[in-house]
């Protein structure tokens, strides 16, 4: 009867590949030893499976929070050791660590790891995230100096240099990463120039008007904040060390220390030949998460979650959806695991939540603002330095920025969920009247965008 028993579960959790073979068979690899690969392979063991779990990591570290590393280690409030992520319980799986996924053949359904070895899977999760994006002159970036900050090695040692107290910092890029770096810099008084291509930070993330209320806040703290402005060149001594950049506003600045914040590149390269459809913005998969091949067709055997994943959101129906987020991670993951061991039964439907602190003030995002063309704001006011923006696309609500004021973003949540129509009318006691909309452009350089008030 045990034995009954156990051939049914294993067909339930694989379909007919695994007839009668022994649970050691049943076989998931995780390709990623991820905040993604770790909670898959948490819901896998919450729901009941037994089988073999194995974790595959390029990094030799088990999964950390990598959120941790702009906001508190490069502070010195936080070792980088101590970032590790906790397991619920433990999984009983085999890791793989300092070993890098290089291939995969769906056809004999293997893995095949950078150091020759190979790894036979009945099912697959990829959640190989995604790598900070280099400087990219070669010999520039191998200049000592020139740190990216993507991994707990990279700010481990961003975090050394910094403490050492360098003249100046240079910040090359203003995204999220960029401006928390700045924020640390600034809250360890040290000198920083932040130099930025387009009109002001997080325009990628927030459109240009939040982008000028960044702008004005990255001064107000004592930030050099080079806007339209890009680094043409870095350059060394005769020992190797940074010690110059040079920018495209004409200006040479002597620095120290110069931190790549470019934004990430996905983990993509190793799925070449695979027949999955895979380009810039990740992974290709379905709203299960299985991914899908170069015909549109899911493969039921091969699962997608965290920043490597590209994704189809009902609410979002204009392209799919590609998210770096601790949040997502953590929930695709999870939906992931439920559809290896049920089929497709739960979709990844959660809005895309996040945050981050920078000069000591909080924002959070819900939604997609990047899809938006037109913003206002509809609580508080930009002058005052507590907010709520809300974004609107073809008159419903897609996004909601909530700066130094967090609890407001449940209610606006629920809106973009109900496609609410936009802008919202909520006759709240904090809101500007009238509610000013403002058209987002495809340029930065239109001067009637550029205010939020």
């Amino acid at each position: 009867m045990a034995a009954e028993m156990k051939s049914e579960r294993a067909q339930r959790l694989f379909g007919n590949k695994c007839d009668d073979s022994p649970a050691d068979t049943e076989h998931v690899v995780i390709a990623g030893a991820s905040l993604a690969g770790l909670h898959a392979a948490e819901a896998l063991r919450e729901n009941g499976f037994d089988g073999r779990i194995t974790l595959v990591g390029a990094e030799p570290h088990p999964p950390y929070d990598r959120p941790a590393l702009s906001k508190r280690v490069l502070s010195g409030r936080l070792s980088a050791d101590d970032t590790g992520l906790p397991g619920s319980r433990d999984l009983h799986a085999q890791w793989r660590l300092g070993v890098a996924a290089q291939s995969l053949d769906r056809r004999t359904r293997t893995v095949r790891l950078a150091d020759g070895a190979s790894l036979e899977y009945d099912k697959l999760l990829i959640a190989t995230g995604a790598r900070a994006r280099s400087w990219p002159d070669a010999g520039e970036a191998a200049l000592d100096g020139v740190f990216g900050i993507r991994t707990r090695d990279d700010a481990r040692e961003l975090a050394v240099r910094l403490a050492a107290r360098p003249r100046r910092v240079l910040v090359i890029g203003s995204g999220f990463v960029g401006s928390e770096t700045a924020s640390v810099c600034r809250e360890l008084g040290l000198e920083v120039t932040v130099v930025e291509r387009s009109s002001a930070p997080l325009t990628g993330a927030l459109g240009v008007p939040a982008g000028i209320a960044a702008a004005e806040l990255h001064r107000r703290h004592g930030v050099d904040l080079r806007t339209g402005t890009s680094v043409l060149a870095l350059e060394g001594d005769d020992a190797g060390r940074l010690c110059r950049a040079r920018l495209s506003d004409g200006t040479a600045l002597d620095v120290e220390v110069a931190v790549v914040a470019l934004g990430a590149v996905r983990n993509v390269e190793w799925l070449d030949g695979s027949g999955l459809a895979v380009t810039d913005r990740g992974v290709h998969c379905d709203q299960y998460c299985r991914a899908v091949d170069i015909h549109g067709c899911p493969d039921d055997d091969v699962l997608v979650a965290g920043d490597v994943a590209c994704w189809p959101h009902p609410l979002f129906d204009d392209a799919p959806l590609a998210v770096e987020h601790w949040d997502n991670a953590v929930r695709q993951a999870r939906v992931a695991a439920a559809t290896m061991l049920h089929g497709p039964v739960r979709a990844h439907t959660a809005l895309p939540t996040f945050w981050s602190n920078q000069f000591g003030v909080n924002i959070k995002v819900v939604g997609v603002p990047s899809r938006a063309d037109q913003v206002a704001v509809v609580q508080g006011s930009v002058a005052d330095g507590a907010f709520v923006a809300a974004y609107g696309r073809g008159g419903r609500i897609v996004g909601a920025l909530a700066v130094d004021t967090p609890r407001a973003l449940d209610a606006y949540a629920a809106m973009i969920a109900a496609r609410a129509s936009f802008p919202p009318r909520l006759n709240a006691s904090d809101g500007p009247d009238p509610v000013r909309v403002v058209e987002l452009r495809a340029s930065d350089d239109d001067s009637n965008s550029l205010v939020l008030q």
